[in-house]
């Protein structure tokens, strides 16, 4: 057996019951907590690097999740419990039955206020996550859990720090799916809670548009558009789309920080009271004037000239060929738990996702 195969049928209190999936870095199980006889998922991730490293790797990745795991809020799955098992570590999570947010938006342009209210969802969990000091770094739509239809769960807290880690052991690229990330990812540079913000507007505009915001013929073209280019509003996509929704998506994804949303819960607000102008059937009519001014409209996008300025130790091919090693193949299983806990453990292999 490996060492990137667990040999073992349990983890700490966790009876192993079957594998819903597995990534670069991981595997997902289904589980039975044996002290309190519920099932869980587990999700037992390998550390990359020699003694030292992987040392340095388990610190870091513990105090972020420990960090993840105080925050409660119905918009983020729920840690139960973190531990090792040999040379894995593993994170008990709450079981969750329902589909990626992926898999809805493969279907072209949802339901407007559905979408609307989806993003307004992820954003207060966010703001949750930032009031602890968590910045999530990995938003995007496999990520995203929907749970009976419209209940929105964000997955994958506590693990970008150490996809982080992972990243500049092998290749020295950034971290996130080039599609939803934000231009100071690609940029190599540090990250605060506006980057979550900005990876929220691109979910947002293809919930709404049924397409990406950033295109590109290869990696290369997508991350310069991500750092130069301005999207066609969603509206010029799908004429169903209120200039409201248009505004609210332009500021979030503002080049510059500075002119986006400055907090998760502001953009939250943004969202519920453009869901709040919805009546029942998706017809909208006019809110209230607070309603209108919470709308947070804004001029459209000017293109900005802006040279993208990649780390030079950036190796396209590299990176395309880390993708195909550790994400190329499909799952080996499915299960109606639909990939519980999101496959972003590395930023490597969401780079080819990001071109499909």
């Amino acid at each position: 057996m490996s060492a990137r195969e667990p040999a073992v049928g349990r983890f700490g209190r966790y009876r192993v019951l079957q594998e819903l999936g597995r990534g670069a870095m991981g595997v997902v199980y289904l589980a039975e907590d044996e002290a309190l006889h519920r099932q869980v998922a587990v999700k037992a991730l390998l550390l990359p690097g020699d003694a030292q490293e992987r040392a340095d790797h388990e610190a870091r990745f513990l105090q972020e999740a420990q960090s993840a795991g105080a925050i409660s809020h119905p918009n983020i799955v729920t840690i139960h419990d973190l531990g090792r098992e040999g040379e894995w570590l593993y994170i008990a999570m709450e079981l969750l039955r329902g589909e990626e947010l992926r898999d809805l938006m493969a279907q072209g342009a949802m339901d407007l206020p559905l979408a609307a209210d989806l993003a307004r969802q992820v954003a207060e969990g966010l703001a949750a996550a930032h009031a602890h000091g968590v910045v999530h770094r990995d938003i995007k739509p496999s990520n995203i859990m929907v749970v009976a239809g419209s209940h929105a769960k964000i997955m994958d807290f506590g693990v970008a720090r150490l996809q982080s880690s992972q990243v500049r052991t092998q290749v020295g690229l950034m971290l996130g799916s080039p599609r939803y990330m934000s231009p100071e990812q690609v940029e190599g540079q540090p990250v605060d809670a506006r980057s979550d913000i900005f990876s929220l507007g691109t979910l947002l505009y293809e919930m709404a548009a049924g397409t990406p915001p950033f295109h590109g013929e290869d990696l290369r073209g997508l991350l310069m558009a991500v750092v130069r280019a301005d999207p066609p509003p969603p509206s010029r996509l799908n004429p169903a789309v209120p200039p409201e929704l248009d505004a609210i998506v332009a500021k979030a994804l503002r080049k510059q920080r500075e002119e986006r949303y400055q907090n998760a819960g502001e953009l939250a607000r943004a969202l519920a009271a453009l869901v709040r102008s919805w009546p029942v059937g998706g017809r909208r009519t006019a809110g209230p004037k607070e309603d209108v001014d919470a709308f947070a409209r804004t001029e459209p996008l000017k293109a900005q000239a802006r040279p993208l300025r990649l780390s030079p130790r950036f190796d396209q091919q590299a990176a395309l060929r880390q993708w195909s090693k550790a994400d190329g193949q499909p799952a080996r299983r499915r299960v109606p738990f639909a990939w519980l806990l999101g496959w972003g453990v590395a930023a490597l292999a969401a780079l080819a996702v990001a071109l499909r």
